[in-house]
């Protein structure tokens, strides 16, 4: 696309001075007709994206032209393709090309700033940006944007998503936005594609997010790996405070006391395959003391009778452990939990809040 700018443009390309049966040719003659050969070999070039103005001069000359012998073709296209052969390295044309190119290489702050200072729009086509996002990320906009947007919003995503956001919306301002539907009609192609850019704008313009959890998963990772006196010592202050953060951190932890209620009996020999057996028997034999002792039977009941026999013994002959060594050992055989959930190994089930 670049050489057929240039050509276009009588930009000076060393290398393709016209020769031959193409000697009598302008620069702007020879981009018409390689132009036309490739729409004629059904290829598709986005002469769109060429400024207005070659665009004008490659319709006219176009335009002005009739037939080209076949020996005339045969040289434009042999110098055509010379001159692609000796091209080592393009770079994308003026800022907007430069800021697509290095999109995500460096930071949006600086990235932002200089499409305001060159004057570059963010986005060739916007609706594309937005489709990309989801329904999710796109349902905000759909809520909180004027009943005519909401239309045409709808009028550009795959039927698939709008259906989806439609139904994500109360049904009074869905039937709004439904009818606003049927009136854009009159709406201009420049009416929807600022529509487009002001919406894809305004959702990149959110500040990012430092963290990717949120903040209960956060503080639920970190008191999953404190100690019992201290996460209770928390999640005291927690209610005090906030207690609605409290207990949605609650529901994010996971300690050796949620045992019973966040593991299916069935899963309970294949997490036991993945403990160190001797870390097992400190947990199980420190969890009476430890206030645990309803997730120790638990799991001695939903192991085989034999190893659960066998058990008990090396838990007699332990005798008993250290708080600090008990708690350590629970410790690990939580992380073993957590880890197979992670990989996908284990499924933890929901607690239920207790007013249900």
């Amino acid at each position: 696309m670049n050489d057929i700018v240039a050509m276009n443009n009588f930009a000076p390309l060393p290398g393709f001075p016209g020769g031959g049966a193409s000697a009598s040719l302008s620069r702007r003659a020879k981009a018409a007709i390689v132009v036309r050969l490739l729409l004629n070999e059904g290829a598709e070039i986005p002469l769109e994206e060429l400024p207005d103005e070659a665009q004008v001069a490659l319709t006219q000359q176009m335009g002005a032209m009739r037939t080209v012998d076949r020996d005339t073709l045969t040289a434009v296209v042999d110098e055509f393709a010379a001159e692609l052969d000796r091209i080592g390295l393009s770079f994308p044309a003026g800022m907007a090309g430069a800021l697509d190119a290095l999109d995500g290489k460096i930071s949006a702050h600086t990235a932002a700033r200089l499409r305001k200072e060159a004057g570059v729009r963010q986005f060739g086509d916007p609706w594309g940006r937005l489709r990309e996002l989801g329904p999710d990320r796109l349902l905000p906009v759909l809520q909180n944007e004027s009943i005519e947007v909401a239309a045409v919003m709808l009028s550009k995503l795959p039927v698939s998503m709008a259906a989806e956001l439609l139904g994500r919306i109360p049904g009074t301002q869905a039937r709004k936005i439904t009818y606003a539907v049927s009136l854009t009609n009159a709406v201009t192609p420049d009416a929807v594609d600022r529509i487009g850019l002001s919406l894809a704008m305004q959702l990149d313009a959110q500040p990012a997010r430092a963290f990717d959890e949120d903040p209960v998963e956060r503080v639920g990772a970190i008191l999953n790996s404190s100690t019992t006196l201290t996460r209770d010592d928390v999640l005291t202050g927690l209610d005090e405070t906030d207690q609605g953060f409290a207990n949605a951190v609650r529901k994010a932890i996971f300690t050796f006391g949620n045992i019973p209620s966040r593991i299916a009996t069935r899963d309970i020999p294949r997490v036991l395959r993945e403990v160190d057996q001797a870390k097992l028997v400190i947990a199980l034999a420190g969890a009476e003391a430890a206030g645990f002792a309803t997730s120790r039977d638990f799991v001695l009941e939903n192991m085989s009778g034999r190893m659960a026999d066998q058990l008990r013994e090396d838990m007699e002959s332990a005798g008993k452990v250290k708080a600090a060594d008990a708690e350590a050992a629970m410790s690990d055989v939580v992380d073993v939990i957590r880890q197979m959930e992670a990989a996908g190994d284990l499924l933890l089930t929901v607690e239920e809040d207790e007013e249900d």
